[in-house]
């Protein structure tokens, strides 16, 4: 079987990298990078420490607003997919390089698979929303992380195949964090010492473009007691620094660039809690056991609230204090996103369809 795998974002590199270890003993995969990532902190790094095998093509569209972006994809995608021929069409997650790739398969009447189908926030001034909702109703085979995911897809009716396969997040901590722990010297490093600093991360546009909102998340993890290890997304310094922000923050927070995939595994699971307004990062921190301050109104990972590792504080200030000073997740947690085997199980039923 010939397979061609979609990816364009951070998040995508990481589950392509426990798939494709999977996939590529029984079958040829094309990998195709759209570039929508495309600097090297967030892009070849990732590849490189994954040990994900290099693209056989990267499309290079980079950044430019989500109708610009999506159509430049979908174009390159139509073309690599009518030249390569795959049996199916593997895309992950919800980013616009999962969309265009969604629409190239079903236009060429080639079988599409979606790995983290069923998720939703039901919030659909996100755009990462319409393109999941969208993908899965597109798709042939929907493979979901969690009972909820299935229940989701269930209760919308989607015309494909539904299969529960846990989670291949968990795959990949699993396997970095075990390596992060023998080769990252991050903590060394930053100067910072296990269960002793609060990692931050913000990059959604609800976030990083509202300036009151931006100003609330700030002040909140500065007032924090501990240091807070801040890796900035580059949205997120353009917007500080549009704001007049930035300086203050540098002063106030540990302002670092963005690392290595290893290095944050490291971060995550030595620090004392994580603030984020990231899925990816709600569902890491979870798997490492770290207590998180999600700084949403909504997730698409209801199963780290329901477990008690997760809060949900919006943009208050207040909040995300309280939030942090009183982080402390329950003794015993549920498993909510299988056994960490999912890579596997999604190379068998492709392997079936």
């Amino acid at each position: 079987m010939k397979v061609l795998t979609v990816v364009g974002a951070r998040p995508q590199f990481v589950k392509a990298a426990a798939v494709s270890r999977e996939l590529r003993r029984r079958h040829d995969e094309v990998l195709i990078h759209t570039g929508q990532h495309y600097d090297e902190e967030m892009s070849d790094v990732f590849f490189d420490e994954l040990g994900i095998p290099e693209p056989d093509d990267n499309l290079g569209v980079g950044s430019s607003n989500h109708s610009d972006q999506t159509a430049e994809m979908l174009a390159g995608l139509g073309e690599k997919i009518e030249a390569e021929e795959p049996d199916a069409v593997l895309v992950y997650g919800d980013t616009n390089s999962t969309l265009a790739a969604a629409i190239a398969a079903s236009k060429a009447d080639t079988r599409l698979a979606h790995v983290e189908a069923g998720l939703r926030s039901y919030n659909r001034e996100m755009p990462e929303e319409i393109n999941r909702v969208l993908t899965d109703h597109a798709a042939d085979l929907l493979f979901a992380p969690s009972r909820r995911a299935v229940a989701n897809l269930r209760e919308e009716s989607v015309p494909g195949a539904v299969h529960d396969t846990g989670d291949v997040m968990y795959d990949a901590v699993l396997w970095a964090r075990e390596r992060a722990a023998d080769h990252s010297e991050i903590l060394s490093e930053f100067g910072v010492e296990s269960g002793e600093y609060v990692l931050a991360t913000v990059h959604r546009a609800a976030n990083t473009d509202d300036p009151d909102r931006l100003a609330a998340l700030l002040d909140a993890l500065a007032g924090d007691p501990r240091e807070v290890v801040f890796p900035a997304h580059p949205r997120t310094i353009n917007r500080m620094q549009e704001y007049e922000m930035y300086d203050e923050a540098r002063e106030r927070l540990t302002l670092v660039e963005p690392v290595g995939y290893l290095d944050f595994v490291r971060l995550q699971d030595c620090a004392d809690v994580v603030a984020t307004d990231s899925g990816g990062v709600q569902k890491e921190a979870f798997f490492l056991d770290t207590p998180c301050v999600t700084m949403r109104e909504e997730t698409e990972w209801r199963e780290t609230v329901e477990a008690g590792y997760n809060e949900l504080v919006g943009a208050n200030e207040t909040a995300i204090r309280r939030a942090l000073d009183d982080a402390d997740p329950p003794s015993e947690k549920p498993r909510p996103y299988g056994d960490g085997d999912a890579a596997a199980r999604i190379t068998d039923l492709l392997d079936d369809a």
